[in-house]
């Protein structure tokens, strides 16, 4: 045997002991986890990497190594915490021009009466108000994941711009019932909320 010691394992560049220690099974999804929790509770402005990390148990450094920037674990967490809303263009697109208007009504608003997805969804408008880089975020999942694809499916005249005159009429009345909780709007019966609006949705995605 020679007098030499046999060689350690090379650890991968820019990662740092604690991150490869602490790594193990599953530390992305407890990272994203923990982000949408943080994200949540404390909204986007007091949300740090490293409190996303302690509450992941694991180092900051595998944070980075996972999502970059805070602000793109931010999009990762949104985009996890929007999946339901994902297939609304299928929803839509699925009957035919007919009724078009209350299937997307039915479709939201199913997500928002929903007790297990309303609350990541109000932690993102609400950290959507306050901030400008969650605006820049979510503004550009809903365009790229959402919007687009339902003008895709629209055949008439500005489809991007009717999807988005749509999505501004369940927006406006989400403010109003689960964010704001105005009275009428916060208590009224679902089901007369949607025979009101469904006329004036589908007219915005199939009149000519």
């Amino acid at each position: 045997m020679s007098g030499t010691e046999p060689a350690k394992p090379a650890r991968r560049r820019g990662r740092p002991a604690r991150a490869d220690a602490a790594e193990g099974p599953g530390a992305r999804e407890r990272i994203l986890a923990a982000a949408r929790t943080e994200f949540a509770e404390r909204g986007y402005d007091k949300t740090s990497v490293r409190a996303i990390a302690k509450a992941a148990g694991v180092d900051a450094a595998l944070v980075h190594h996972y999502f970059g920037t805070k602000e793109q674990v931010f999009a990762a967490a949104i985009e996890l915490s929007f999946a339901p809303a994902l297939t609304m263009p299928d929803a839509i697109a699925g009957g035919g021009a007919a009724g078009a208007g209350e299937r997307m009504a039915r479709f939201m608003f199913g997500i928002w009466e929903n007790p297990v997805s309303r609350p990541p969804l109000l932690a993102i408008m609400r950290s959507a108000l306050t901030n400008d880089t969650a605006a820049a975020v979510l503004r550009g999942l809903v365009e790229r994941r959402l919007l687009q694809r339902v003008a895709g499916e629209l055949h008439v005249p500005d489809p991007e711009f009717r999807a988005q005159l749509a999505a501004s009429h369940l927006i406006g009345i989400a403010m109003l019932r689960y964010v704001v909780k105005m009275e009428p709007m916060a208590s009224a019966d679902l089901e007369e909320i949607v025979a009101m609006v469904a006329p004036t949705l589908e007219r915005y995605l199939t009149a000519s």
